[in-house]
């Protein structure tokens, strides 16, 4: 295959990409810099999804068999002014209409556009169990995810298969959340975050690899998609299995009020309850090599 990416130097497109490669595919890299010539194999084209022309020319996707846009300001990255809830926004939202207008504009469209998103379009969910089928929530990310969604709807239009993406939290000791909680944890400052019953859904960063790839590859599956396992834990229970792991403590609590002290309003996120499960995955016959947080966390930190 042919498959175009945006956002292949985060966690998930690097990831991505390096197993793409390594299976003898073909790998487009958008980027927002200058073309380089990289040591291992794929070819890089320009883009500029803020551009408010032609971000990125249809004869960079035409005849490609699949895109796969992953680019997005970091939600944790900073604290959430309005500024930077503006480039959240827009980030997602601009990246994603400018792919699905240059495929709208392709003699040979690509057959499927795999499209980020991310669980956060639920909202909270408290205990409930939520699958595709669920609604969105009220929030700042849930609006967010919404657009973002919509926002691909020129490429349905050329007749591409949209699948959108709702990530969940990417178990990783390379970055992302888990990446970031995982430094204080080795230091034993990785107690629970608020009450710790807040449910978290998660994936393994090889599970995320393998379920993008069978996205791709699997011509059934379009719209929404779960990526978590069918198995979200508890914060509490999490921060149990991440002690255990490293062999510290986890005695410490770090209280929701501190929380919103240090990251504002993105706080709320951390304390949101989302209890997400991956229907569509499940349907089309998907296995998960890491279906369990102790799975997942031995992946990343083995």
């Amino acid at each position: 295959m042919h498959v175009v990416i945006s956002g292949s130097s985060g966690l998930i497109g690097g990831a991505l990409a390096a197993s793409l490669l390594a299976d003898g595919h073909r790998v487009t890299r958008l980027v927002r810099r200058e073309p380089q010539t990289r040591a291992d194999g794929s070819v890089e084209a320009r883009w500029d999804p803020r551009a408010s022309a032609v971000a990125v020319g249809p004869a960079v996707l035409d005849g490609a068999d699949a895109v796969v846009g992953l680019a997005g300001a970091g939600v944790g990255d900073r604290r959430w002014t309005a500024a930077y809830k503006k480039e959240i926004r827009e980030s997602r939202v601009r990246g994603t209409a400018a792919l699905a207008e240059a495929i709208r504009g392709c003699e040979k469209p690509p057959r499927v556009f795999v499209s980020g998103s991310a669980v956060g379009y639920y909202g909270e969910t408290g205990q409930t169990v939520v699958d595709e089928s669920g609604g969105p929530g009220q929030d700042f990310l849930a609006g967010v995810c919404q657009e973002w969604e919509a926002a691909a709807d020129a490429a349905r239009a050329a007749g591409t298969r949209v699948v959108t993406t709702r990530f969940g939290i990417v178990v990783s000791g390379a970055g992302g959340a888990m990446g970031r909680l995982l430094p204080p944890a080795r230091a034993g400052l990785g107690g629970r975050l608020g009450n710790g019953r807040q449910y978290w859904s998660y994936i393994s960063l090889p599970d995320t690899v393998r379920a993008l790839r069978h996205l791709l590859d699997t011509e059934s599956v379009s719209g929404p998609v779960n990526m978590t396992t069918p198995h979200p834990a508890t914060n509490r229970d999490i921060t149990a299995a991440i002690g255990k792991a490293l062999h510290r403590p986890t005695v410490l609590p770090v209280p929701g009020f501190a929380l919103r002290l240090v990251l504002g309003e993105f706080a709320d996120g951390i304390l949101m309850s989302q209890r997400v499960v991956p229907g569509r995955l499940l349907d089309s016959g998907f296995t998960f090599e890491h279906p369990t947080f102790e799975a997942a966390l031995g992946s990343a930190v083995h």
